[in-house]
């Protein structure tokens, strides 16, 4: 298998629970410069990096809402900027890595970052910038799921890569179920068939429409993202 990349421009969604340590919330220093030099090592391939990361080491939109006082779109609102404070802080420990990198929020915010625009963020990724997309979609009742499958169909990405807790997409939860069968490839109506709840549905619909490939994957197994980037197996495949 060649060491070249595979893709030419990729989208990644983690987490927020990625940059935080197990059963803890916040942000771990050990854990953001092991993202940042991941996503830094991809970029030195020429990879063009765009990156869609979760609020929930800070706060999760869904669980305020449950409270009585608390209404969805302020409770979505809270966890839309706690992406943001996660995008800051993992664009400056990439850029200390001497890779530039830029947030793009999808709220205008003057004085912390720029707004998002696909146009500013194309250009941004062909002058060799990763590009942090903050914010959610900029609106309520919309996961981060759905928020990178968007943002990877504005930018134009090759993949999308999907870093989760565990290795790959199973017929069931393979930590309960020690005999859950791992897929290595699915075609979108295979996973769509089978329920198998890799991203909400808008999110997926929106992959499946513009053939954007996703590729899930942990993000802390055996150099998974890098090898998955350079075409290797690595997870579970869903595309067309």
């Amino acid at each position: 298998m060649s060491d070249k990349p595979a893709y030419n421009r990729v989208l990644i969604k983690l987490s927020g629970e990625t940059l935080c340590r197990r059963g803890e919330g916040g942000l771990a220093a050990e854990r953001l410069a092991a993202v940042a030099g991941q996503v830094v090592a991809v970029a030195r391939l020429g990879v063009q990096v765009g990156l869609v990361i979760g609020g929930g080491n800070f706060l999760r939109g869904r669980d305020l809402a449950d409270q009585d006082h608390i209404r969805k779109p302020t409770a979505d609102a809270m966890g839309m900027l706690a992406t943001v404070m996660n995008a800051l802080a993992l664009r400056d420990v990439i850029q200390s890595s001497g890779t530039d990198a830029v947030v793009f929020t999808a709220t205008a915010m003057p004085g912390v970052c720029p707004t998002y625009t696909a146009a500013s963020a194309r250009r941004a990724l062909e002058a060799g910038q990763v590009g942090l997309f903050a914010g959610g979609t900029g609106n309520p009742f919309f996961t981060t799921d759905t928020a990178a499958a968007l943002r990877a169909a504005e930018i134009g990405a090759d993949v999308l890569f999907k870093a989760t807790k565990v290795d790959g997409v199973y017929d069931s939860d393979p930590v309960t179920n020690p005999n859950a069968r791992k897929f290595d490839r699915l075609s979108y109506q295979e996973a769509l068939d089978r329920r198998l709840g890799i991203m909400d549905m808008t999110a997926f619909a929106l992959c499946m429409d513009h053939g954007i490939p996703i590729v899930v994957l942990r993000l802390f197994q055996d150099d998974s993202l890098m090898r998955a980037v350079r075409g290797q197996d690595v997870g579970t495949r869903i595309s067309r």
